[in-house]
């Protein structure tokens, strides 16, 4: 099965008169509250490569209206060169956000967490040691533990914590496949998601011609190390003009996905460009997911 692409794309561009996002607007973590999908996007001016987060909001997922400032910015010398890629999950009454953390020394997953998307308490550095990116909380515990994805290259990898400030159990989970779309490296897109049958993955691959493709997998729902499904087919590849050209060429990345009636509702960066989103059906996303 393929992801429907909405009618509206893209969702979000540059905004020439903003100088922090003049450039790029992309990568975004997903929230819903209050009758409303919030997208906390990644950004880039044209006068450095400085990333910031913005944030935007929509009543029916597809028109969204945007705030004019960034609402999360580089703070202190694990941040000197951006705050990337957010993840946003609901957890122990806050939303919790995993985004990396870039330097000249290092590239961090960090975490932060807000009740209302503008006042942020920062946490540290989530898991120190080599370079890491990609991770996602997931929405509760399991067996008692929290647990999140990461990424150290080239695979997928899985953490485990009791208090959410000491991980540990570090595990991979996925890694790249000679014959498929993620032959090169893969890593999470946004948290899992919960369906009676395991937990829903969408992901990104990357093949040998550096194409990001997104992919769907499905893990046991009480042992996420355990892969049920994994099709090698991919679920959305960079066509449109806005995928294909950009930033960064040839792309289609994502970092949340909402829930409408029976629809899940996938956004994703174009190119590292531009916004866009895609549509599955949630019968159908979980039966490709387990059956390819």
């Amino acid at each position: 099965m393929k992801l429907e692409r909405f009618a509206e794309n893209p969702l979000l561009a540059p905004v020439p008169d903003h100088a922090w996002e003049s450039r790029t607007v992309f990568n975004c973590g997903v929230a819903q509250q209050d009758g409303k999908i919030i997208l906390i996007y990644r950004a880039q001016g044209t006068e450095n490569n400085v990333s910031r987060l913005g944030y935007a909001e929509s009543t029916d997922g597809r028109h969204f209206s945007r705030e004019a400032e960034p609402v999360f910015a580089p703070e202190g010398p694990d941040e000197r060169l951006g705050v990337e890629d957010p993840r946003l999950t609901p957890l122990d009454g806050r939303w919790q956000m995993l985004y990396t953390a870039w330097s000249p020394e290092s590239i961090q997953v960090a975490r932060a967490s807000t009740t209302d998307f503008h006042h942020w308490e920062r946490h540290g550095i989530a898991f120190p040691g080599p370079d890491n990116k990609d991770a996602a909380l997931f929405p509760r515990k399991v067996n008692g533990r929290y647990v999140a994805f990461h990424r150290i290259p080239p695979a997928m990898w899985i953490a485990w914590s009791d208090d959410l400030e000491h991980w540990g159990d570090y595990a991979t989970i996925m890694e790249p496949r000679a014959d498929a779309f993620d032959s090169l490296k893969l890593g999470a897109g946004g948290p899992p998601i919960e369906t009676d049958e395991g937990w829903v993955v969408i992901y990104h691959g990357v093949d040998q011609d550096t194409v990001y493709r997104l992919g769907v997998a499905l893990l046991d729902k009480d042992d996420p190390t355990k892969v049920l499904g994994r099709p090698k087919a991919a679920i959305l590849e960079p066509e449109e003009p806005w995928e294909l050209v950009g930033d960064i060429p040839n792309v289609v990345f994502t970092c949340g996905t909402a829930e409408l009636g029976d629809d899940y509702l996938v956004y994703y960066g174009g190119a590292d460009k531009v916004i866009a989103g895609a549509r599955a059906s949630k019968r159908a996303l979980l039966d490709f997911a387990k059956n390819g």
